[in-house]
């Protein structure tokens, strides 16, 4: 009788082969996130009176703390590295390792590769042993790469290790947590959305108590807020990442004992069964049947987000008062409390509208993978034409994501003017519609790439990424106007200013049909699944 884990040194070098590179782009992205911070910093702020400035910068966009956390010290190199990548790095190493552990467990099961390996001399816990093993190698590789290139560009060491220790035991509790998604979704798919959800979850809500300055134990209550504990460049406190390996022993715990207990191919959470009879009329429903489950999550997520943003915005008044800096910058007359407080509706308005975008190119990147599962072809073969088809994707993309910013605006709006913001419904809401241009942008980037060279996907997030770099860090390091303005969130101009420049809309109006034209043609041209 073989044993549970028979197979797993086989099978892990055969995986590490045949996946390991897909971990390989955050890898870069972290180690970039990382080096890019040491590099930068004591070019752009070379003096005392620069990194006073940046202190008082970040103090007054309370947004920035929603991303990247609280800033404990920003005087130092490797204080600012640390504000700039701890949070943001773990993310990145989850969501790697989330995606790592889906593809070589559930996702096995559904391609039938699972099927195939079981009919040889294997364990039955074997498969789960090896994906978890992917994650966690891939997290420690990530955070080992990004501390040694980080102190090769100038950073301290024991900082720098601390800080890729904590890159490592995000990916690696998430890494565990997917693995207790995957025994739970119906499918990978449905594991991959359980896993990111909750890891969003935990990073909006660490997020909050950085911006609202919440008291110390809410990060304590939440796993993400334990890495954040450990004050690279202050107190270097290594022992609250024994808390986060102790909670990926329990979720692996959980994993093994539920993988012993449900059915092959099936999560414990069974799918529900469609109906009797019926049948999609027309491919606009196949889509949207087809999204329908993700685009119902992203609702009750921009709810959520529009009420955590709605209370931020009643409450930065009171934050903005708090920092001794921003009351200097006021005393200076400089600007008045009004206009701070809408420049930060701005900075939200776009920080959403870059979340919003996520689901539409979500959409935009499912054609890809339709294609490549082979059920693309069969319903070409019908009176459905290719426009039709991708016609009817690039609708759906384009019009949710407009939904669900407006819906959040909607809710910032009536949450901000119940308090003393001085802004109304009807302001915020005008904003949103003003940011939604912008938000298509990102999305025809999605459509150009998926039309015209799906084989290079990824870089369908390509959009995304930069506005998120330039539009939220940008200004922080004081690029210059032309760089900024790669971002189509740079050109929606601010409607409660006396006199907002409104050709900045026309011209990414431009850009987004001219991307949107070369989408459509090149998936007229192409070959199929090619």
């Amino acid at each position: 009788m073989s044993s549970p884990l028979t197979g797993v040194r086989p099978l892990l070098h055969a995986t590490l082969r045949q996946d390991g590179r897909h971990f390989a782009p955050w890898v870069v992205l972290a180690t970039a996130l990382s080096t890019s911070s040491v590099i930068a910093y004591p070019l752009v702020f070379p003096s005392a009176a620069d990194r006073a400035a940046l202190a008082t910068a970040i103090g007054s966009n309370p947004a920035l703390g929603i991303i990247f956390g609280p800033a404990h010290d920003l005087s130092t190199t490797d204080g600012f590295n640390a504000w700039r990548s701890l949070a943001l790095g773990g993310f990145l190493a989850a969501m790697g390792a989330i995606f790592a552990v889906t593809r070589a467990s559930r996702a096995q099961e559904d391609s039938g590769q699972a099927e195939l390996l079981a009919a040889g001399v294997l364990g039955r816990s074997s498969r789960l042993v090896v994906a978890v093993a992917v994650g966690c190698i891939g997290s420690i590789l990530l955070g080992l790469v990004a501390s040694l290139v980080t102190v090769a560009f100038g950073g301290g060491w024991e900082a720098t290790l601390l800080l890729g220790a904590g890159f490592a035991t995000t990916g690696i509790m998430f890494a565990s947590l997917a693995a207790v998604t995957a025994q739970l979704g119906a499918d990978a798919r449905t594991s991959n959305s359980l896993a990111v959800g909750t890891l969003a979850a935990l990073f909006l809500l660490r997020g909050a108590s950085g911006a609202l300055q919440a008291p110390e134990w809410t990060f304590w209550a939440n796993p993400l807020g334990w890495v954040l504990q450990t004050l690279p460049a202050g107190e270097n406190r290594w022992w609250p990442l024994l808390l986060g390996l102790a909670l990926s022993g329990a979720f692996l715990a959980l994993a093994f004992s539920l993988q012993a207990r449900r059915d092959f191919g099936v999560g414990a959470i069974p799918p529900r069964p469609g109906p009797a009879h019926g049948r999609l009329g027309n491919v606009r429903s196949l889509v949207v049947r087809l999204n329908r489950a993700s685009l119902v999550t992203w609702g009750v997520a921009f709810l959520v987000l529009g009420y955590v943003f709605g209370y931020l915005a009643t409450s930065v008044k009171d934050l903005l008062g708090g920092e001794s800096g921003v009351q200097q910058i006021l005393a200076a007359g400089a600007t008045t409390p009004d206009e701070l407080v809408h420049a930060f509706l701005v900075t939200i308005l776009s920080l959403v509208g870059i979340i919003a975008s996520v689901p539409g190119v979500q959409i935009m990147t499912r054609v890809s993978t339709e294609e490549l599962e082979d059920r693309v072809e069969p319903i070409l073969a019908t009176p459905v034409g290719r426009t039709r088809f991708y016609g009817a994707h690039v609708v759906l993309a384009l019009l949710a994501p407009a939904v669900y910013l407006l819906l959040a605006a909607t809710i910032i709006g009536i949450v901000a003017a119940n308090g003393d913001t001085g802004l109304s419904t009807g302001d915020v809401i005008a904003q949103g519609l003003a940011t939604v241009p912008a938000v298509w942008v990102l999305v025809a980037v999605s459509v150009a790439v998926v039309g015209a060279r799906p084989h290079v996907s990824i870089a369908a997030w390509a959009g995304v990424v930069a506005s998120f770099a330039l539009t939220i860090l940008g200004p922080t390091f004081k690029l210059w106007d032309w760089i900024l303005a790669i971002s189509p969130f740079w050109h929606v101009p601010k409607l409660t200013s006396e006199d907002p420049d409104w050709w900045g809309l026309g011209a990414i109006g431009a850009v987004a049909l001219i991307l949107l034209a070369i989408g459509f043609a090149g998936f007229r041209r192409r070959d199929i699944a090619v």
